[in-house]
């Protein structure tokens, strides 16, 4: 399975979408900071499963349909940073939708998602993180999950394998940075985390219109699922 995980940068990098899902031969396509009442219902082989409603720039995830049939989308709004409570720029952090392969019969959870800028604190958007792990199996008990996008964390990200070890997720960063605009605030900001699946690799693609450039996620099926 192949994944790609993309900021848009306020959806200034939207016109790449159409290259990457056919270039990359990829299944799921998750975005953040969209314009969701700007997104096409399909790019090339992929279909919207849906976009967040709650706020202007918000998350969508998109589907190869000749691999996956969604089953369920849902979008979940997770504890507010102060950076929130004051400009009000996202309400909801999390959308998952819940696929069955075509092919193997297999279930799974796919999210994207977006935690708390910089100006809020790694401990809350640790809770964010353990929050939206805990919303995607609400969809699916026991069910493999993949959770990638921008979690905003370019800074003491060995105590973040930790936690996600100890909650039973596994947290794979690519193989270059994701984030390099600035002097200061570079490093890797997008991820994936996961449950059940075995990560073979996560590569950073070129660098497009947006601050992020893009994560590209091949996983497989582990072998208890």
């Amino acid at each position: 399975m192949r994944v790609i995980s993309y900021n848009l940068r306020k959806h200034r990098a939207s016109g790449e979408l159409l290259a990457l899902a056919r270039n990359h031969d990829i299944d799921a396509l998750c975005l953040q900071e969209v314009d969701a009442a700007d997104l096409p219902e399909t790019l090339g082989p992929l279909h919207l499963a849906d976009a967040t409603k709650g706020n202007r720039l918000g998350l969508a995830i998109y589907y190869r349909t000749s691999r996956f049939t969604a089953l369920d989308t849902q979008s979940f709004a997770l504890q507010k940073s102060m950076h929130d409570r004051v400009l009000a720029p996202a309400h909801e952090r999390l959308i998952g939708t819940r696929v069955m392969d075509n092919e193997t019969q297999h279930e799974l959870v796919i999210g994207s998602f977006h935690a708390a800028p910089l100006t809020a604190s790694n401990s809350l958007r640790r809770k964010q993180i353990h929050a939206a792990h805990a919303e995607l199996l609400s969809m699916g008990q026991g069910l493999m999950t993949l959770m990638v996008g921008d979690f905003n964390y370019p800074f003491f990200t060995k105590n973040l394998h930790l936690h996600m070890k100890k909650s039973g997720y596994a947290l794979s960063l690519s193989n270059r940075r994701t984030y390099t605009r600035y002097k200061v605030f570079k490093g890797h900001f997008d991820f994936a985390t996961s449950l059940g699946l075995d990560i073979a690799s996560v590569e950073t693609l070129p660098r497009g219109k947006s601050d992020h450039l893009p994560i590209l996620v091949h996983a497989e099926y582990g072998r208890d699922y």
